[in-house]
């Protein structure tokens, strides 16, 4: 199943969240996302009605296995991507404006490739170095 970018947006903040601080709730996400309560609230309910989240009754949100696949999936993906573009010298700033538009369009094949890509060129050049 295709599941749309914002919602890839919502878990992986989730995600982040969760490791900086036990507890999430969905003021939390809004704070973070710079959205309003009532925007996320919206979300949650989705993201609870499709199987990606939990929430208990006092509002403390935690992933399904299923939610966390997705979050970790595109957590990598920003993250690796982040630091692939400031390697090759875009500034902080646009690189992870730009990972966090890529890691949404980019197929897991050419993920894959790019990964297998950077690893293959710095083994390459370690071995050069040596």
């Amino acid at each position: 199943m295709k599941i749309q970018e914002s919602a890839e947006n919502y878990l992986e903040t989730i995600l982040m969240l969760s490791e900086t601080k036990h507890d999430v709730r969905s003021i939390d996400i809004a704070t973070e996302m710079e959205f309003t309560k009532p925007s996320v609230s919206v979300a949650m309910k989705k993201l609870r009605e499709n199987g990606y989240i939990h929430m208990d009754t006092d509002g403390y949100i935690t992933l399904t296995e299923s939610g966390k696949i997705v979050a970790e999936r595109t957590y990598e993906r920003h993250k690796f991507l982040s630091k692939f573009l400031t390697d090759i010298g875009v500034n902080h700033e646009v690189a992870a404006e730009d990972a966090c538009r890529i890691e949404h369009v980019i197929s897991a094949e050419s993920f894959e490739k790019l990964k297998t890509f950077v690893k293959m060129t710095s083994t390459e050049l370690d071995n050069q170095v040596e």
